[in-house]
C-alpha cells in the first residue's frame, strides 16, 4: 500500500488550503485515514482521521476549522484547512489504519503559514 500526500504550501494567516492522500488501494478497506503533523521540536500529533463508516475524531486546536472527507470512488482522503494560524506550521503525515495494529505512512507534505 502507498500513500501520496499532497496539497502542502506556503499560506498567510487566515488562509486555506486542502490536503489530499491518494491511496494504491481502495480505502474502504481501512479502519480509519488519518492526517497527523509534526512542527519542528515537537512530537507529532493526530489533527484528525475518519473510520470506514464516516466517522471523524478532530484535535481540539483544529475543531471548527478543519474538514477531514474522504472519496471512495477515488481512495482519497481529503483535509481541508481554513482559517490557518502560524502554529499549524508543520509536516502533514496521512497515515493508513488497517488494524490488528498495522497501518502505513505516507510522505508529509509541508504547510507553512506566514503571520
Amino acid at each position: 500500500v502507498q500513500l501520496q500526500a499532497s496539497g502542502g504550501g506556503l499560506v498567510q494567516a487566515g488562509g486555506s488550503l486542502r490536503l489530499s492522500c491518494a491511496a494504491s488501494v481502495r480505502i474502504f478497506s481501512f479502519n480509519a485515514v488519518g492526517w497527523y503533523r509534526q512542527a519542528p521540536g515537537k512530537q507529532r500529533e493526530l489533527v484528525a482521521d475518519i473510520t470506514s463508516v464516516g466517522r471523524t475524531n478532530y484535535a481540539d486546536s483544529v475543531k471548527g476549522r478543519f474538514t477531514i472527507s474522504r472519496d471512495n470512488g477515488k481512495n482519497t482522503v481529503h483535509l481541508q484547512m481554513n482559517s490557518l494560524k502560524p502554529e499549524d506550521t508543520a509536516v502533514y503525515y496521512c497515515n493508513a489504519d488497517f488494524g490488528r495494529g498495522t497501518d502505513c505512512w505516507g510522505q508529509g507534505t509541508l504547510v507553512t503559514v506566514s503571520s
